[in-house]
């Protein structure tokens, strides 16, 4: 008589795994999209590069390639480091593996204040862009208030949804805010510009002027979140090789493209008259080009997806500080509650909707306030984020050389020592200038400046009591912390140590 196994009850049986996000989602292009989509290509261009030609003059193109070219070489490190540490925490992962927990935590909480700083204050952005573009095409005005919380909703749903879906969303968005670009470059290359085309842009006598080191600190600030293709690295198909391939593609493309329509938009005007131009109209400098060399159909095109611009990076941005709040909340920092991924869609949609409230949050609070959506939700929230990346960026050089001398590897000298310390050295350049120039990015009075500042450090720091807290309180949650996964996703190699 043969003899049977019981099937288990219901009670008795393993529960189905919970729902993780969705690995092999995203190749090369797709998370590009999402890094070149958060910079906003054409809202940096027409909105900060005519400031950036007024302070810094026809050299201003040059300026962009230098900020490219330094964030390149710090990809080199940050890319070898990326096929060694698969955790999903990115920059704070890299940073814990090579100066501690201590610092890896201070850095955690830096990486939420950045990435919501960049995002939270573009709402502001999202309203007047609008606002500019109503009156524009029809004569109206449109309180600024609505159309940010209406864009708090529309970016949520977007996080809600699967990370192909924004993959392919992004990816419309970025070719069309592209497009119109690179129109306008059509335009001005057929007509050979206002006075016939030059290179004077790029003599040195034109790039060695005071003003250059203005336009240098806008320049790296329009590289910001260049760095978050890491953040995907779980959803990535093949990430030893897709994370540093979209890495390179993002900065490459963004520095030569900047630089590019930089260049454009002084052939327009002529060497003589675009600085001049930008300084009697920045607001308008593009539009007047674009006007000229292509039809007032492409002005108005241009004003509608400067508004497209505004959502795709939010999206981008928005995505990213979910993965950062999804990580924090699998370690144990954040509540756990924030670790759940949807079941269908295979979203964060709990940090998504945490980040959607908070948002809203800030956003009501600066209407209350009655303060002006650019002049003080845009630059006051953002200038404290993008100064926070850039310290990121800094930390995360420092870590690759001390991370490397303590694991074996074969990656090589100029790799893993080389390339991020004169990363670094560049990068704390930059942050001394952002710093020293910091009044052009916020229009405010040096105690606002100050506070704004501060407030880096001052999260950085607090970090120190919070590693000392989980250590006393919590030590499994902080020896866990940024420690190496178990298993890398399915298909994806393994790093190339000893």
């Amino acid at each position: 008589m043969p003899v049977t196994t019981p099937s288990p009850r219901p009670s008795e049986s393993a529960a189905p795994p919970a729902p993780t996000l969705r690995p092999g989602s995203l190749g090369t292009t797709d998370i590009a999209f999402f890094v070149v989509s958060a910079a906003a290509p054409l809202t940096v261009m027409a909105g900060v590069a005519p400031l950036a030609i007024m302070l810094g003059g026809i050299g201003a193109p040059v300026g962009y390639l230098l900020a490219g070219i330094t964030l390149a070489v710090f990809a080199v490190g940050f890319t070898t480091m990326s096929r060694h540490v698969r955790g999903a925490g990115a920059f704070y992962a890299y940073i814990t593996r090579g100066l501690g927990r201590r610092v890896g935590i201070g850095a955690a909480l830096l990486a939420l204040l950045g990435y919501n700083g960049m995002e939270i204050g573009v709402y502001g952005l999202l309203g007047t862009a609008t606002q500019d573009t109503v009156h524009a095409l029809a004569g109206g005005h449109v309180p600024w208030l609505p159309v940010s919380l209406a864009g708090l909703l529309v970016i949520g749903y977007g996080g809600y949804r699967s990370i192909d879906f924004g993959a392919r969303l992004l990816g419309v968005l970025l070719t069309a805010e592209t497009g119109i670009l690179v129109l306008l470059a059509v335009g001005v290359l057929a007509r050979g510009g206002a006075h016939g085309l030059s290179a004077a842009s790029f003599a040195p006598g034109h790039v060695l002027v005071p003003g250059m080191a203005a336009v240098l600190a806008f320049a790296f600030a329009a590289f910001t979140g260049f760095e978050s293709t890491v953040i995907y690295r779980r959803e990535a198909r093949d990430p030893a090789r897709t994370v540093p391939r979209a890495t390179y593609l993002a900065v490459g493309f963004l520095g030569l493209f900047y630089a590019f329509v930089v260049w454009i938009a002084i052939q327009a005007f002529g060497d003589a008259q675009v600085v001049r131009a930008a300084g009697g109209d920045p607001a308008g400098l593009f539009f007047s080009a674009i006007t000229t060399y292509v039809g007032g159909w492409a002005a108005d095109a241009m004003h509608v997806l400067i508004v497209t611009s505004v959502l795709a990076s939010l999206l981008a941005f928005h995505n990213a500080i979910n993965r950062y709040g999804l990580a924090l909340a699998e370690e144990g920092v954040l509540p756990r509650a924030l670790a759940r991924v949807h079941p269908r869609h295979r979203s964060p949609y709990v940090t998504g909707a945490v980040q959607t409230v908070l948002g809203a949050a800030v956003v009501l609070v600066f209407a209350a306030a009655g303060a002006d959506p650019y002049q003080q939700l845009l630059l006051w929230v953002n200038t404290p984020g993008m100064l926070g990346l850039l310290v990121l960026q800094l930390l995360a050089a420092l870590a690759v050389p001390l991370y490397f001398r303590r694991v074996r590897h074969r990656e090589g000298v100029l790799r893993t020592v080389v390339a991020p310390v004169t990363a670094a050295v560049l990068l704390a350049t930059a942050i001394v200038l952002v710093v020293a120039h910091l009044d052009l990015f916020t229009g405010a009075s040096t105690t606002v400046n100050t506070v704004l500042a501060a407030v880096v450090p001052l999260v950085f720091l607090a970090g120190l009591p919070l590693a000392r807290w989980l250590r006393r309180n919590r030590p499994a949650v902080y020896e866990r912390f940024a420690a190496e996964p178990a298993a890398e996703p399915a298909g994806a190699p393994a790093p190339a140590t000893l």
